[in-house]
């Protein structure tokens, strides 16, 4: 196992102090199920009752605009909104949201939310001066120029996110932050699907939902979100991050239950991971990306292999 870096403590202390893991992801629906089998060339059916990863929409307003409604698994909402904006280039830093509130106004005590639509207000454009990690950036709305939202689709699936809208170049323009590159060992990226499984509480309840992790380079996993969604899951965990100021992710490591889609991709480029891991197959995009930007990538990390998409290793010539 590489370690390059100190803990990230401070970062470790404040996810488990202020961010409840319990309200990750919510699994309180269950139904009635049929579970067939067959045994002996005969079909055995028995009754049970099955917990299932709950998946409700979530319209977004900005600014008392439609942005859009989308599919995801209820629980830590602010943070999805704050990766969610920050990947589309709306946000670059928590300030420039004013602020968030569901529509009804509550979250109830058990943490759970119980209203549907999120209303979120920018705050007046600020330029801060850039520094060894921050390009200078104009962020926010701006009291002379009314602040235009992208178009998009009326709704997302927790399955595409919202697909196909960013080419390479306009990844390369709006990342504010360089890629650090890492060269981690062969057996530490094979141990990231394994540290992240101690934070997927929902999918051993339902078997049907995916995780998002941030790994540090020395082998602590900081935090874990789970959703329906893999998109969403990876709006949690750097939208948790962007809250907390601990954004760019240098030389961290973003672990995904999922493939490795071009909007993962650019998720983590924009967030200024320094390599993408999951345990599925990447796309052909996702890979120029990830070549392009600097990206350490490995899809299929499973058990004792996994393909190298980007990067290298410590342990090869």
């Amino acid at each position: 196992m590489t370690r390059r870096l100190t803990s990230r403590t401070p970062i470790t202390r404040v996810y488990r102090e202020e961010i409840n893991p319990d309200i990750a992801a919510t699994t309180d629906a269950s139904t009635k199920a049929q579970r067939v089998s067959l045994a002996n060339s005969r079909i055995v059916v028995s009754e049970r009752v099955d917990s299932l990863a709950v998946e409700e929409p979530l319209q977004i307003r900005v600014d008392g605009t439609d942005f859009l409604t989308t599919m995801r698994t209820p629980g830590n909402d602010f943070e999805l909104v704050h990766g969610l904006l920050h990947a589309e280039g709306i946000i670059s830093r928590a300030s420039d949201i004013a602020t968030i509130r569901y529509c009804g106004g509550a979250v109830g005590n058990d943490g759970l939310n119980t209203y549907n639509t999120l209303d979120v207000a920018l705050t007046p454009a600020k330029t801060e001066d850039s520094n060894q990690d921050f390009a200078t950036v104009t962020a926010g709305k701006s009291d002379s120029q009314p602040f235009s939202l992208p178009v998009r689709s009326v709704l997302t699936t927790s399955a595409c996110g919202i697909c196909g809208t960013t080419s390479i170049d306009d990844v390369e323009k709006r990342s504010s932050y360089p890629i650090h590159p890492v060269r981690p060992t062969a057996e530490f990226v094979l141990s990231l699907p394994g540290l992240l499984e101690a934070g997927q509480k929902a999918f051993r309840r339902t078997g049907g939902i995916h995780a998002a992790g941030a790994v540090s380079s020395d082998g602590q996993l900081i935090l874990a979100r789970e959703d329906v969604g893999r998109h969403n899951a990876a709006d949690k965990v750097i939208g948790a991050m962007l809250m907390h100021g601990d954004l760019p992710a240098k030389q961290m490591y973003l672990v995904m239950t999922s493939r490795a889609s071009f909007e993962l991709v650019q998720k983590a480029v924009l967030a200024g991971f320094s390599g993408l891991v999951t345990v599925s197959a990447a796309t052909s995009l996702a890979v120029d990306l990830a070549r392009q930007s600097g990206l350490f990538l490995s899809g299929f990390t499973r058990e004792n292999r996994f393909n190298l998409y980007n990067g290298f290793l410590e342990d090869t010539p």
